[in-house]
């Protein structure tokens, strides 16, 4: 079982989606049933990837031969060199369980949302599940680049059918944006692809093998501005970020809600697994880092200060993810432990706040079918239940402490403090701004007296909708109250990243730790003999 087990997790949705399609157009209510039924048993069996991960893997000395976790390997087309290679580490489990629990409740947030081409909404929705959770396991660069754009076709159709007035707009404008960026990026992979040839006289698109290439600093710089725009677009981070707001807006509930609890961390995980590994030398160049930290952080500030002038609810929520993915990529160009381990949970807590605050959204829009945020005003009144977890959700996605924000947030924070503290300085402003818009949107649309006579006699949730909020709510508690474990299962990960692009990092802090004991030793000795025998005689 455990030889394919990441197989079966990959392929298990598109095998309900095979079957999907056998299911007659008319038979709605069966449709419904056997969607949510795979994407429920997709995250079932994705679960033994947690219970059965055994973290106790080698640590930084294995560098060049990182050890991956159920890993798969076949020939696939032999003549471009390219497998059907697969396995996770700490980093991939986090955004593959993220993925598989955010896919099913998607599905489940879309009963009553959908009553037109039904079939195909849920098949299109299970065929975006098993290309998200491809990127997330892929170890072969041919591979993940086919995952990497069969996602971009269910997406396109998800906006451009089931979404809203703009909706042909927003889906080519998300289409374009995203392909200009993968062509781009396959000019880099290629670039990797030829080195190794005319390196080593075979050609591969394994990545533990493209991790051998020793390319100039010049090329990797512009190998790494190439994967650069293609992850910078997906993640999305500022100037990059205009195809995100339409996208969100138009989309259906269930569309905005995967977008940016998963296809948004398909960038930040690019960078994580391809950029600084591949390209180490590119990677720690003053400049490039010092643009990529300075872009972080205009992000973080102009996405909080767009959402304060938001009057569209949704499009508030959208442009917060810009705001908040700053954060993740600082983190990661911190190029340090606390910043990359930071990052990632932070990823993590983004798809968790963000997706409950969309479903929150589709909740209330499914009964008003407005998002302005005038036409609301005292719903604590009427829907009490509704804003209990929506203050829930937005003080998660605010960064409360004991929620899962805080410990992202504080991760990052301290790696931008040690890798730059004017970085730390300006990125603060984005944790202040944050909570500021979000307890002004809460505010503005549940407390005080109820200000639209339409909304006095609005339903409060149902069981099933309370239910879709309940695991999202205990995994934020979990995370904030004990982020102990999830912080073991990426000590290790971490630690090979930060030691590719910055050798002797560890040997260098237990050199400090090693200079700090023996100072400390000094002090504790001089202290001894100023109170020896006769010194209080």
């Amino acid at each position: 079982m455990d030889q394919h087990l990441l197989s079966i997790v990959l392929f298990a949705p598109l095998a309900g989606f095979a079957v999907l399609l056998l299911i007659p157009g008319s038979q709605k209510n069966l449709i419904k049933v056997w969607a949510n039924l795979v994407g429920f048993a997709s995250f079932l069996v994705s679960l033994p990837l947690v219970t059965r991960f055994d973290n106790d893997t080698p640590g930084f000395q294995s560098i060049m031969h990182p050890q991956f976790h159920f890993e798969e390997s076949a020939n696939w087309i032999p003549s471009l060199g390219a497998h059907y290679h697969i396995g996770i580490d700490g980093i991939s489990l986090l955004l593959i369980m993220l993925t598989t629990l955010m896919g099913f409740l998607a599905i489940l947030s879309s009963w009553n949302a959908i009553d037109e081409r039904v079939k195909e909404y849920y098949a299109m929705f299970l065929l975006l599940q098993t290309g998200m959770i491809g990127v997330f396991v892929s170890l072969d660069f041919f591979l993940f680049y086919v995952f990497w754009e069969l996602v971009l076709v269910p997406m396109y159709f998800i906006i451009g059918v089931w979404g809203g007035p703009r909706k042909l707009y927003a889906a080519i404008k998300f289409f374009l944006y995203t392909l200009a960026g993968s062509v781009l990026m396959l000019l880099g992979i290629l670039t990797l692809y030829f080195q190794y040839h005319q390196q080593f006289g075979t050609y591969t698109f394994e990545i533990a093998d493209l991790m051998k290439l020793d390319m100039p600093l010049g090329m990797q710089q512009w190998v790494f501005w190439a994967f650069f725009l293609g992850f910078a677009i997906k993640v999305p981070m500022f100037p990059f970020h205009t195809w995100l707001p339409d996208a969100h807006v138009e989309a259906p509930t269930a569309g905005s809600v995967i977008l940016a609890s998963v296809l948004l961390k398909m960038g930040t995980y690019g960078f994580i697994r391809f950029s600084l590994p591949l390209l180490p030398k590119a990677s720690v160049d003053q400049t490039i880092v010092q643009i990529l930290a300075v872009l972080s952080i205009v992000g973080i500030i102009y996405g909080a200060l767009v959402c304060l002038m938001q009057q569209d609810w949704k499009k508030l929520v959208a442009y917060s993810s810009v705001s908040h993915l700053g954060f993740c990529t600082l983190g990661i160009f911190a190029l340090n432990p606390n910043g990359i381990a930071g990052s990632v949970i932070q990823q993590v807590n983004h798809g968790i706040s963000t997706g409950m605050l969309f479903l929150i959204i589709g909740v209330i829009y499914e009964r008003r079918h407005t998002r302005e945020i005038s036409e609301y005003g005292g719903l604590a009144h009427v829907m009490p239940k509704y804003a209990v977890i929506f203050a829930i959700a937005m003080l998660s996605s605010a960064g409360l402490p004991l929620l899962n924000g805080f410990v992202g947030e504080f991760t990052i924070l301290q790696g931008a403090f040690e890798a730059n503290r004017v970085w730390a300085a300006f990125s603060v402003m984005g944790v202040i701004l944050g909570a500021a818009y979000l307890l002004w949107l809460y505010q503005r649309t549940m407390l005080g007296q109820v200000t639209n006579g339409r909304n006095l006699h609005l339903p409060d949730m149902s069981l099933r909708e309370i239910v879709i909020f309940l695991p999202l709510i205990a995994w934020a508690i979990w995370i904030g109250v004990y982020p102990k474990p999830y912080f073991d299962v990426l000590e290790m990960p971490v630690q090979r990243i930060v030691e590719r692009v910055r050798p002797g990092y560890y040997q260098g802090e237990s050199g400090q730790k090693a200079k700090g004991k023996r100072q400390k030793a000094k002090v504790l000795e001089a202290n001894a003999a100023s109170v020896g025998p006769g010194a209080g005689q």
